[in-house]
């Protein structure tokens, strides 16, 4: 009996390779670097299912090159962005990711980005291995924000969005959101939350934290225009996606101080360039996109990741499916 093939678009943790390897003939990008579009054009033909991550660009091309075998594309990622679903749906291939595995390591990571601009903690950590810090105890030394009783606002409580919410209630913290569509009205219950209006989150907000999913929608939900009616206090922290932001624009909000600083675990291109500005700038922490990045999490992944692919070929129902419609087809 014919083994399926599976095209893994890069190294992973396990234990998604070997899951897959007892079932089917893989083929791995073994570089350890993500694929080329040239790489993963010649990789998935005649496929029977692809694992990739949110940095492989799956559009209609590499689906029509993967040909009429092709049966799922689990993507290594709670978000399938970077994925033509539209196209996948047409042709009855099933779209799967992680779902919500990451949701309360990425909370803690934003959470912790929010006390490192507020309390500037890389800075402090900074002066001290640089040996900057040169009087012990001084009453005007890196006076940051307070973190407890100020106001959180969430632009998108899905389910990141409220495992933060959950986390600022800890904190004293007065919780406002914003969502595009439903109310969250389990999650008002639980925390407190108040549903308000995209202008009234950005302009009482101390702190505003982006949870929504990139769409067409949502691209450069954050702008200059808000930027503008933001307080000068209020600091923007991202860990979902960086196309969210116009990152020009919050270039010039922190340059100009319309807002106090920014806490970004994304950025519209990864890794930034060296000339990007921000990188200069003090008034920021920057992470290289470690949102779900503890050791336990990405494990979970890479074995929710695999068995979507092993469900779907075996006839069964993936663990996450994207696109539940094509059992209509």
């Amino acid at each position: 009996m014919k083994k399926f093939t599976v095209y893994i678009s890069r190294r992973m943790l396990a234990p998604a390779i070997p899951m897959i390897a007892k079932k089917c003939n893989v083929v791995v990008n073994e570089k350890g670097r993500p694929s080329t579009r040239k790489e993963i054009l010649n990789g998935v033909r005649g496929k029977d299912a692809i694992l990739c991550t949110l940095l492989d660009d799956i559009d209609a091309k590499v689906i029509d090159t993967a040909g009429t075998n092709l049966k799922v594309i689990s993507s290594y990622s709670t978000g399938v962005d970077h994925i033509d679903v539209e196209e996948a749906t047409k042709r009855g291939i099933s779209v799967t990711s992680t779902g919500d595995i990451l949701t309360e390591t990425t909370a803690d990571l934003t959470f912790a980005l929010i006390l490192a601009i507020a309390r500037q903690i890389t800075y402090g950590h900074e002066t001290v291995m640089h040996k900057r810090w040169k009087y012990g105890w001084d009453p005007y030394l890196m006076l940051g924000s307070d973190v407890h009783g100020k106001v959180l606002g969430i632009l998108g409580l899905g389910k990141i969005g409220s495992a933060v919410a959950r986390r600022a209630k800890g904190f004293d913290m007065d919780i406002i959101y914003h969502n595009r569509h439903d109310r969250n009205i389990r999650t008002e219950e639980q925390v407190g939350a108040k549903y308000v209006s995209l202008e009234e989150l950005v302009q009482r907000s101390d702190f505003l934290s982006l949870h929504c999913p990139l769409n067409n929608e949502n691209h450069h939900i954050i702008n200059r225009s808000i930027f503008k009616i933001m307080k000068r206090s209020t600091y923007l922290i991202n860990t979902a996606r960086g196309d969210l932001v116009n990152e020009p624009h919050l270039i010039e909000a922190l340059r100009k101080k319309w807002i106090a600083g920014a806490g970004l675990d994304v950025f519209e291109k990864e890794p930034p360039s060296y000339n990007n500005k921000l990188l200069k700038m003090k008034n920021v922490v920057l992470l290289p996109h470690i949102g779900s990045a503890t050791l336990s999490t990405r494990t979970k992944m890479s074995e929710i990741a695999a068995k979507n692919i092993l469900n779907v070929l075996n006839g069964k129902t993936p663990i996450y499916l994207t696109n539940p419609q094509i059992h209509q087809r």
